[in-house]
């Protein structure tokens, strides 16, 4: 069992229309690749871990990274992992600019800011931090 988790600055202005079309897509051919994970998206970026097979997960990021709608792909972590974290979730969207103040203030306080959204960490301890305090926050 692999996890990889990217960071990437989307072209376009990130909202619901748009999260909810990539959370379709990769939920359908997610599901036959037997990869779950999780979209995390501000107004400007993304953060996205995936777990599966090496094959399956490589072969996704590797599409990933062509995706005209994201650039600036920056590769956080591509690990062995004994077990998911989101083995449920074929793939699920959280879209932190729906987030209510007092949480997207916290997250800033602890993860920093980036064009004035919650910055998306760099290094896979730090993003498995966030998603926890997100999951946490979000009941």
């Amino acid at each position: 069992m692999y996890r990889l988790i990217y960071k990437s600055r989307s072209i376009m202005p990130v909202d619901w229309a748009l999260v909810n079309e990539i959370i379709e897509t990769s939920q359908k051919q997610n599901v036959a690749r037997e990869i779950t994970g999780l979209l995390l998206a501000t107004r400007t970026h993304f953060l996205q871990v995936l777990e599966g097979s090496f094959e399956d997960v490589n072969r996704l990021y590797c599409h990933i990274v062509r995706d005209p709608r994201h650039h600036q792909v920056q590769l956080v972590s591509f690990t062995c992992t004994e077990k998911r974290i989101f083995s449920t979730w074929a793939m699920h969207g959280v879209g932190l600019f729906n987030f209510n103040r007092e949480i997207s203030e916290q997250l800033k306080a602890s993860y920093g800011e980036e064009d004035g959204e919650v910055c998306f960490p760099t290094e896979e301890w730090a993003a498995l931090s966030m998603i926890h305090d997100i999951r946490r926050s979000n009941g």
